[in-house]
């Protein structure tokens, strides 16, 4: 009795152990891929950006569970700024989460920008983008956008490029820069994590973005390509 459940044992680890191993070469395949499909897109400095007549800004909160300024708001707003400032931009669309009253990401990374000097004409607000792939959606049907500059962090471009692409639109990443150490390891794994998440959303269950509505469509003049 004691050696075919042994070997029952055995098996079962190893079937196990075959899945797991199968999971991790998965997990880092497709993080791989996206890796690869995106790098050519993404830029930085700000100089070095690709001008577009629209630039989406993605948001998130500008205060982090400690108290502390957020570094990636901030290197967002901080990013975006400057891309009005050499007119690589005409406008930005600031698209985030609205969940409640007093958590509104669009509304504070409107007064940011105005703070720096951003008109108002130039700036657009996307109550709705509730995620990345929201946010992409609604800037495509919503916004009626088929071409922009996304402007996030490094670990978060290739996923926002990737959707963006997969969508149809032409996209390019604008680096968010901020100094070395703020995107802490635990960011960083849950985006490895959320780059597979985004290819089932995209290829396997079909994902619909929480809510959409009118059309909205931005108009600007084109961006300066000097």
């Amino acid at each position: 009795m004691r050696i075919p459940l042994l070997k029952w044992i055995s098996r079962t680890l190893m079937s196990l152990g075959a899945l797991l191993l199968l999971a991790t070469l998965l997990f880092v395949g497709a993080n791989l891929w996206v890796l690869g499909r995106t790098a050519p897109f993404i830029y930085a400095p700000v100089s070095q950006c690709v001008p577009a007549e629209v630039g989406v800004v993605f948001g998130t909160s500008n205060w982090t569970r400690s108290g502390m300024r957020n570094p990636h708001f901030h290197a967002r707003m901080r990013t975006a700024a400057r891309l009005i400032d050499q007119q690589k931009v005409q406008h930005l669309l600031l698209s985030g989460d609205n969940r409640t009253q007093a958590y509104n990401e669009p509304r504070a990374m409107w007064r940011d920008l105005s703070r720096r000097g951003v008109a108002a004409e130039q700036l657009t607000m996307d109550f709705a983008g509730f995620s990345t792939y929201d946010t992409l959606v609604r800037a495509r049907d919503v916004f009626q956008l088929d071409e922009a500059v996304l402007i996030t962090q490094n670990w978060h471009l290739p996923r926002a490029i990737f959707i963006g692409q997969a969508l149809g639109m032409q996209v390019t990443g604008c680096v968010a820069q901020e100094r070395d150490g703020a995107g802490s390891w635990q960011v960083r794994l849950r985006e490895w994590a959320a780059r597979v998440a985004t290819l089932g959303d995209l290829y396997i269950w079909g994902r619909e973005p929480y809510f959409l509505g009118p059309a909205e469509p931005i108009h600007t003049l084109p961006a300066r390509t000097d």
